[in-house]
């Protein structure tokens, strides 16, 4: 089959859900991935009328074995899987010692082992889309917490570390059979993560982007531009905001850096 296919998680609401619209506007074959069985239905009726194909499944990111059985079942239907989008995750703001172990655990699962898993399950498919057509791409959703550890977000901010650390390596590891890694690092989204608690980082910058300018970035990661493969951007941080974080954090001195960070958090 000539169409490309893109697998996304956490496709019920929100980012992921944009995103797999986005991708079945394009005419791309969609694997939509959640928990949420219900938002899925929604989605599915809601892409009907698109001109790609958006096939739905309920997938635990914390299953290594049910990630590989919805990717496999994907690739038997499509014959291919193009890119791969590790969106699913969860946010719990406020001070650490606010959250017992076991709620910091659950966040790490889903953000840490939730990509793990999707890297696992979905680099045999990459791979042989990559050495029968030249290319395959992975977007892992990291954020902007990825720059300097956040306080009230401590354990997320840490989880996000992860994802960038994972999607350097993996580039330089994969890049040479043809696998593109890539990470998105966005601040704050109007999501419903978001809703109903507030940080001195929210306070500070606001939330301003929306779950389309995320969904418009991973298309961006998907098929960049020629100046962007030419300088082989790995990180494609997401808004105004995060771009001048990210860029005055590669060139400031760390005492710089933590500081304007504990001046945004009012730490």
């Amino acid at each position: 089959m000539s169409t490309r296919v893109v697998a996304v998680t956490g496709a019920a609401a929100g980012i992921g859900r944009a995103t797999a619209l986005t991708f079945a506007t394009r005419g791309w074959t969609v694997g939509a991935y959640d928990v949420d069985e219900a938002g899925l239905a929604d989605l599915a009726e809601e892409a009907a009328t698109l001109p790609g194909e958006v096939r739905t499944g309920r997938l635990d990111v914390t299953d290594a074995g049910e990630f590989e059985a919805r990717l496999a079942e994907l690739v038997e239907h499509t014959g291919r899987l193009d890119a791969l989008v590790n969106n699913a995750g969860i946010l719990l703001a406020g001070a650490f010692t606010d959250r017992d172990a076991e709620a910091h655990g659950r966040e790490v699962d889903i953000n840490v082992k939730g990509v793990m898993h999707g890297l696992h399950a979905g680099y045999p498919h990459l791979r042989r889309t990559a050495s029968e057509q030249g290319d395959a791409v992975v977007v892992n959703m990291a954020s902007a917490s990825a720059i300097y550890g956040q306080p009230e977000l401590a354990n997320y901010s840490a989880t996000k570390f992860y994802v960038r650390g994972v999607t350097e390596a993996l580039d330089l590891e994969w890049g040479p059979q043809g696998i593109r890694v890539r990470a998105l690092w966005p601040l704050f989204v109007q999501t419903a993560m978001t809703q109903g608690w507030s940080t001195g980082t929210t306070g500070s910058l606001g939330i301003r982007l929306t779950a389309q300018d995320i969904a418009d970035a991973v298309l961006l990661a998907v098929e960049p531009p020629r100046h962007s493969e030419a300088l082989h951007q790995v990180h494609f941080p997401v808004g105004t905001q995060t771009k001048v974080l990210s860029l005055g954090s590669r060139f400031s001195p760390a005492w710089l850096t933590r500081l304007v960070n504990k001046r945004l958090a009012h730490a």
